[in-house]
């Protein structure tokens, strides 16, 4: 009658589980035998045995904890249940759920339910994870959480390689740091060094607003707050920044974009691009260079600008606002076109200040002198003063050149084309009089203090003059080759800046406009239990 009593106990005390007597399994710690170390009760079972209570099993340097497990001997494999741990001896990496299978001969371990896996400063949270103790890789495969001191990590799929302390994350990847949130479909991220690296469309957007996107990939150091953008675009409240590769550094408010750059500054409506750029955000202070070009965008056209560097100062101050081009500057804006060694616009009063041997033509017109201030009023050119050396030519319709020089000069202009010319100081005209515009009469020549030229469809039509004039008059007949030209005349429109000339130095890139952003798409964030409400379960399964 006893018989069957007697015998279930001699088989727990020769396994050495029964009455929580512990018991380590033959074979040495060196060996892929997984070990029996402790549990409360032993059960029978078909092809396992049935660990109850207070498991601890042994894998060579690791111990695996849990409230019950299923021994498969022969197999080397165990499943575990209930608040499952294991954990390396000598490395940092523990691991928890409320499920696991084990085997010892692969050593990979699946991890099912509120899992946990710590690596010192890292935290993974998930419900699937297959980690190969033999590689050190973890990988998760249905949603899954990352933490650490400065961010945040979730995606559908990812793989944590610990010995080379990099996670690659895949599908729909978020990252959330106190400053930015970063989406994207791919992303690796470095544990050491807290770096992220992105390929494919990346949107960024920061707890100012300003948005980043890259669409062939980034580089973000998120502890030091270094950005970098493969073909991507930087937006803030008052501009936008484009370039093949754009560099952002946060911590000093700097950008630099290489390659196809442009800088669109939306309060000024104005548009510089170049091959290289870098601005100041602080200082409000922008440097371009490498072909570069600027479009001011007005109301009825736009003006047109090149030159090699272009140098830009913004400020709330209106005083301390200019535009610096140098050096062969050129420009365009409707009939006016201009160029010289050196440019400053000053937003002030609305003036552009060419110095460096310049010129401008106007329609048929041209003027140089050895420094040209042009005045903008309404959106158009008001006034050019010229100092120094002012030399203005105007074509008539039979290609004679009317011409006007002294010291300075005041050029009036309505609705851009120039309507009357002042000069003052050792004035001299040349003036071919035209009847029907069409058959010459002769030419009128005046030196006088002070001449004033009115045009007329952008042609001469009256010279007046004040003080004691010097006139003469010659007839046709009488007209030699030196009379037909002031001293210092030069007609330079082979140099008059064109359209093509402006395509030909730089045809800004067309850049498509990204319609996929993941922040348009709320239905592909992931969410996940709160760090809290995990370890809740871990601690009490029920």
């Amino acid at each position: 009658m006893n018989k069957p009593l007697v015998m279930p106990l001699f088989f727990c005390l020769l396994l050495g589980v029964g009455m929580g007597i512990t018991h380590a399994q033959s074979g040495s710690s060196g060996d892929n035998r997984l070990e029996i170390r402790q549990a409360s009760r032993l059960l029978g079972g078909r092809g396992f045995e049935r660990l109850l209570e207070n498991v601890i099993l042994k894998h060579q340097n690791s111990l695996i904890y849990c409230d019950s497990a299923h021994f498969y001997s022969q197999e080397n494999v165990a499943k575990l249940f209930g608040r499952v741990k294991i954990e390396d001896q000598e490395d940092p990496i523990v691991v928890t759920s409320l499920y696991a299978e084990y085997d010892g001969n692969t050593q990979l371990a699946k991890l099912r339910n509120t899992v946990v896996f710590k690596n010192e400063g890292t935290t993974l949270y998930t419900d699937f994870l297959d980690y190969d103790r033999t590689s050190g890789e973890a990988n998760y495969f249905n949603k899954g959480k990352v933490v650490d001191s400065t961010n945040v990590l979730t995606s559908e799929k990812g793989l944590y390689q610990t010995q080379l302390a990099k996670i690659t994350f895949t599908d729909n990847v978020v990252l959330d740091n106190p400053d930015y949130d970063l989406r994207s479909n791919i992303l690796y991220y470095y544990t050491e060094t807290k770096i992220a690296e992105t390929e494919g469309i990346t949107n960024v957007e920061s707890t100012e607003g300003n948005k980043l996107n890259a669409k062939r990939g980034s580089f973000y150091d998120t502890e030091n707050k270094l950005f970098k953008f493969y073909d991507g675009d930087v937006e803030t409240e008052t501009s936008k920044v484009y370039g093949e590769i754009l560099l952002y550094d946060e911590l000093n408010q700097y950008y630099e974009a290489i390659e196809n750059v442009s800088i669109y500054n939306k309060e000024r409506e104005i548009e510089v691009f170049g091959q290289e750029g870098k601005y100041w955000e602080e200082s409000q202070y922008s440097k371009v260079y490498g072909n570069a070009l600027v479009r001011k965008y007005f109301e009825q056209d736009t003006l047109y600008m090149i030159a090699d560097t272009l140098i830009s100062q913004d400020s709330e101050d209106p005083d301390q606002r200019f535009l610096l081009a140098f050096p062969n500057m050129r420009m365009i804006k409707s009939e006016l076109a201009g160029r010289s060694d050196s440019m400053s616009y000053r937003y002030a009063d609305s003036t552009i200040y060419l110095f460096g041997d310049p010129v401008m033509w106007n329609n048929k017109s041209q003027i140089t002198a050895d420094s040209i201030r042009i005045l903008i009023a309404n959106q158009d050119i008001d006034r050019a003063l010229l100092r120094g050396n002012a030399f203005a030519i105007t074509r008539d319709t039979v290609t004679n050149y009317n011409q006007i020089k002294g010291r300075k000069m005041t050029g009036f202009f309505i609705d851009g084309n120039m309507s009357k010319l002042d000069v003052e100081g050792n004035g001299e005209s040349l003036y071919f009089a035209l009847e029907n515009d069409t058959t010459l009469r002769g030419i009128n020549k005046l030196l006088c203090g002070r001449i004033i030229m009115h045009f007329a469809n952008n042609q001469v039509s009256k010279i007046s003059h004040t003080l004691k004039p010097e006139a003469s008059f010659t007839p046709p007949h009488m007209i030699k080759d030196d009379q037909k030209a002031l001293k210092g005349f030069l007609w330079r429109e082979e140099e008059r800046p064109s359209m093509a000339i402006i395509n030909d130095w730089r045809t800004p890139k067309i850049r498509e406009e990204n319609t996929f952003n993941f922040f348009d798409r709320p239905d592909i964030q992931l969410s996940y239990p709160d760090n809290d409400e995990i370890q809740k379960s871990l601690d009490d399964p029920t």
